[in-house]
This record gives C-alpha cells, structure tokens and sequence, in this order.
C-alpha cells in the first residue's frame, strides 16, 4: 500500500507548503517513496511546486534511481515518467526495458526520443510487448537512430503480427465451420490428448480450447473469437487435415521436412504419438508455433528451436520455463538458426554459463559478432582445442591461435 503522503498527493488532498516540502525532497519518506513523490509533483499545476520536483528529480541519487527503474514493484506511473526522463545513463534505460512491468506505453516513449541503437534493438526483442502495444513498433521505425536489426524485428512483428491479420478475418468463418466439423468427426477428447503432450501440464487445454478469453490471456494475443478457436484446433488435428486446411508454401515444406528428418534422426527412440506430434509442430503457420513457442513445454520448445523463422525462435527463447540446462543443450545443436544462437550470445544471465559460451564458440552456426567477443572468456584448454577444431571457422581458429601465443604457456 502507497505511503499516506503519497495517497494524499494523489489525492490533492496536500497544501501547498506540504507540497513544496515535498518537491524539494525535505520529507522523511524512503527513496523510493520519494522519487514516486516528486514524479507527481513535477506534474502539479503549481508552477513553483513542478520546478522544485523537476530540480530534485535532476539531483536525484542515480544509484537508487537505476535500482527503482528494475524494481517490479515501483508504480507504473514512475516508471512511465522515468521512460521520458533524459538526464540518465545507458544502464538505467537499459533496466527499465528489461523491468516487464514497464508500462508499454513509457517504452513507447522512450523507443522514440532515445538515440542509442543497441538500446533499440534491446527494446525490440520482447516482441510480446510490440504486440500488445503496437505504438512501440512505430516509435523505432520513425526513430532515425535505429539500427537495421531493430528495424527487422519491428517490422516482422509488424507484418506478421497486424497486417496479416485483416486476410486472416476474410478466411475465420471457413475455418471455424472446417473446425467445427473436423472437431465433431475426431471428438474433443482426441484433440485434448494431442494438446495435452505439447503444452506444459499446467496449463487448462479443455478450458484453453473452448474458452477464447483464456487463449487470449494465456498467450497475450488479440485474435478475433472465431480465428482464436479455429486457430487452436486446426493446429492439434490430424497432419493431412491441416495440410488441406492451411496450405504450405514450398519453401515451408522443405523447412518442415527438414525439422522432421532432423527430430527422428537425433531420436529414433520416438513413438507414432510423439512423431505425429513432431509432424503437426513442423507444419504449423508461424503465428500457431509462436503461441504455442510461448507455453510448450521441453520437447515442444526444443522442436520450435530449430524453426527458421526469428520469431518462432524468440518466443522460445521468452518462454517463462525455459532453463539454462535446455539452453545448454540447444547451444550444441548444429541445426539451431543462427538468430537463436546470437539471442542466446546477447543473454546476460546465459551468457555467465561457461558451457554455454563455450558451446556458443565451438558451433559453427554462431554468428561472428558473437562468437569472436567470447573468445577472451575461453579457458586456456579449450583455446588450444579451437586451434585443431576443422568445425569451426577460420577465423575463430586463427583467433584463438593469436590469444594462445599472447597468453603464453600454461
């Protein structure tokens, strides 16, 4: 609950004096509860009051203002100020994007007024929050200092996400009524049993199937009732069902087969139920994979992995129950898109796993840019490894042969 100063500010309920007392951070109230005092008062109607606040917001400490932009727990309306506030540093932006409580309409600001690029492109890979607040896509691509890569991911979310929709309205009522028969011929009971071996035990599939206010909370997407339920349906029915029903473009054929050959290959273990459900991810429409990339589970997430598409593979990477052991194993995988390996690179948290970064060097998929910066963080006896490793490029080995000779021996 907010301090009472706080509430009576809100409130109006606070003479001036007070007021000013306030602004000009006099107050016995914690840092946290003044810096969200003085983000009120710098827009009081009160000239004298705002200036006083807009002054004690520039002397602020830095450290507990940084500290207050990655708390979860500071109010949306503060961190929506500090989105626009421009006296900050790199780190301090940087924990605001990062904090998932940021309301998406502070962001938005922050996408348009800022000019560091790399912090664009840090902003654009939460892609959930460019769909559920599609202001932010146009705030980067009206900024002129973005970068090429945050202008892709902004324009992928873009296109896939909002301008397909209005083709996709012209076709939910054929394929609700498809749906609706396919479901019928099987019986609700067939599909649950699919769905139920792709998406994490937790979550409620009769309800997620049938009730299309829970498939939009569960996967934040927006869809119209009719696209929502044929969506989902289509995607758990039988493969040639959904062939005929959603037609695939060549080159999504050819990426289909592949990830199929790939997952039988690695595990000629699997069962006609659990190859039958490699068969329907493959063959999903990009939009079904990224709900599903979202809330699968291991086998699902290390599957949508090795998807072509840069939006498949950062839903799975967003996903809330991915670990650091999948992420280990995926960064071994030759056939992971090389998109999904520099995500991984970019990581901080996964980026501190030496197998990871290890594994990140050694697989020739990983891009330059983000292999090479790695290389200092090898350890002695795998750098001389990555001298004789014939795998790697050329210029990871050369690298690794120049820090070996500068290191010396052992």
């Amino acid at each position: 609950m907010s301090h009472p100063v706080i509430q009576a500010i809100r409130s109006g309920a606070v003479p001036k004096p007070a007021k000013l007392a306030a602004a000009r951070a006099l107050l016995p109230l914690a840092p946290e509860e003044s810096l969200e005092a003085l983000v009120l008062l710098s827009q009081d109607e009160d000239a004298e009051v705002r200036d006083a606040a807009v002054k004690s917001l520039g002397s602020f400490d830095k450290a507990q203002m940084q500290a207050a932009a990655a708390n979860k727990e500071t109010s949306p309306d503060v961190l929506t100020h500090l989105c626009a506030w421009r006296s900050g540093v790199r780190e301090f932006y940087e924990a605001l994007v990062l904090n998932l409580k940021t309301p998406g309409e502070g962001v938005a600001k922050l996408a348009g007024w800022h000019r560091d690029g790399s912090l664009l492109e840090l902003i654009t890979i939460n892609q959930q929050r460019l769909i559920d607040h599609p202001a932010i896509i146009e705030a980067v691509c009206a900024n002129a200092s973005r970068t090429p890569e945050a202008e892709r991911r902004a324009r992928e979310v873009k296109v896939e996400f909002f301008e397909k929709e209005l083709g996709a309205k012209r076709v939910a009522e054929e394929r609700r009524a498809r749906a609706a028969a396919v479901s019928a011929a099987l019986g609700l009971s067939h599909v649950v049993e699919i769905a139920a071996d792709l998406i994490d035990d937790d979550l409620p599939i009769e309800e997620l199937l049938i009730d299309d206010k829970i498939l939009m909370e569960k996967f934040h997407f927006e869809l119209p009732p009719e696209e929502a339920e044929a969506e989902m349906e289509w995607s758990f029915n039988n493969e040639d069902l959904l062939a005929e029903e959603i037609p695939l473009s060549a080159a999504e054929q050819t990426q289909a087969q592949r990830i199929i050959r790939e997952k039988e290959e690695e595990e000629t273990s699997l069962n006609e139920i659990e190859r039958k459900i490699v068969r329907l991810i493959a063959k999903l429409k990009v939009k079904t994979k990224v709900k599903l990339a979202l809330t699968g589970n291991r086998q699902t997430r290390g599957l949508l992995m090795r998807d072509s598409s840069k939006l498949v593979v950062t839903a799975v990477l967003s996903n809330p129950k991915i670990t650091e052991q999948e992420i280990e194993t995926m960064t071994k995988m030759k056939s992971l898109p090389a998109e999904g390996l520099r995500m991984i690179g970019l990581n901080r948290a996964w980026s501190r796993n030496y197998l990871i970064i290890h594994n990140l060097v050694v697989n020739p998929r990983t891009p330059l840019a983000t292999s090479l910066p790695l290389l200092n963080r090898i350890l002695p006896k795998d750098l001389k490894g990555l001298v004789g490793n014939r795998n790697v490029p050329d210029v990871i080995r050369k690298s690794a042969q120049r820090l070996v000779q500068a290191r010396g021996p052992a």
